[in-house]
């Protein structure tokens, strides 16, 4: 009996490569979750950036009004300065000085200058319209401790401390970043405080 003979030699091996559709599936899943990563650290990002600018411009506020006191001495280091000033909105809110809450625009006197007590209520006013416009629902307050003494120069100097509140978003990266009994984005409250000799 004749048993015919197969070469082996012609015949090539088939094997195929490449991926399977698991390791596929896998692969994308992986990238999936990079990508919600990237994406959580990108809107962490931008709330930090608009936290510091904001913050950035109550300090600017501020020293505007320290400024402001410094411009106008007469009024802001003399023994009638108010004990308490508080600014909302656009206008001045309460003074315990009357005049400085129904004070008259400078920019609109034609014949003759200002008082003090009329520059320091315009150079307020200026600053509350500004700060209604770059942080809004804000509170400003000045606290003034008056001079002491009599015979310049004073025993003890007028000292004035400017503190600006505000509303603003924080996105937390994380769970560690929340705020007991806060939402991820929650509404906080920073204090801006500066201390004043004019």
């Amino acid at each position: 009996m004749m048993r015919a003979r197969h070469s082996q030699a012609g015949r090539g091996c088939y094997c195929s490569g490449g991926f399977s559709l698991v390791e596929v599936m896998i692969a994308l899943i992986i990238i999936s979750i990079g990508l919600l990563g990237i994406a959580k650290l990108q809107a962490v990002a931008l709330s930090s950036t608009g936290t510091a600018g904001k913050r950035s411009l109550a300090a600017v506020a501020a020293s505007s009004i320290a400024s402001a006191m410094h411009a106008d001495r007469a009024y802001w280091s003399a023994a009638t300065a108010p004990v308490t000033t508080t600014m909302s909105g656009t206008t001045i809110a309460a003074s315990t000085d009357a005049a400085l809450a129904s004070g008259v625009d400078c920019s609109q006197v034609p014949s003759q200058p200002c008082s003090p007590v009329n520059m320091a209520a315009y150079d307020l006013t200026s600053t509350a319209q500004s700060l209604q416009t770059i942080l809004p629902s804000y509170l400003a307050t000045i606290t003034c401790t008056p001079a002491t003494g009599t015979v310049p120069p004073a025993t003890t100097p007028t000292t004035c401390t400017i503190t600006l509140t505000w509303t603003e978003t924080a996105e937390a990266a994380n769970a560690q970043g929340v705020v007991a009994t806060a939402t991820p984005s929650a509404m906080q409250q920073p204090v801006y405080v500066l201390y004043v000799e004019p």
